[in-house]
């Protein structure tokens, strides 16, 4: 694994919310990116609860989690080390109501 894969690696897994997006989330630099933020604060999520990495200032990140995913486009969207998908995909989940389950932990 590269240094830039384990870097991503290390982001992913140590953080319960990770968003790799354009700009940062009190600041989006793409639509995309400000979607994916409004959608995780319609979920509930407090901005500040987000991991939010910048793409734009480190190109070998900007290409190494497109590698990393398999997947083409920018935001992506980790839970809890797992891969959930980009703006479009968040939009889809949270109109079914499925991406407030997968970021809402189970009450004991």
């Amino acid at each position: 694994m590269s240094d830039t894969q384990q870097r991503i690696d290390d982001l992913v897994k140590n953080s319960d919310i990770v968003l790799f997006m354009k700009g940062n989330a009190s600041f989006p630099m793409c639509g995309f990116s400000g979607r994916a933020i409004q959608i995780l604060k319609a979920c509930g999520v407090d901005p500040k609860a987000v991991t939010t990495v910048n793409v734009l200032e480190d190109d070998a990140i900007r290409q190494g989690i497109k590698d990393y995913s398999n997947w083409p486009t920018i935001p992506q969207l980790y839970v809890k080390g797992e891969f959930v998908g980009g703006s479009d995909i968040m939009m889809e989940m949270y109109q079914s109501g499925e991406l407030q389950q997968v970021l809402t932990p189970p009450q004991a």
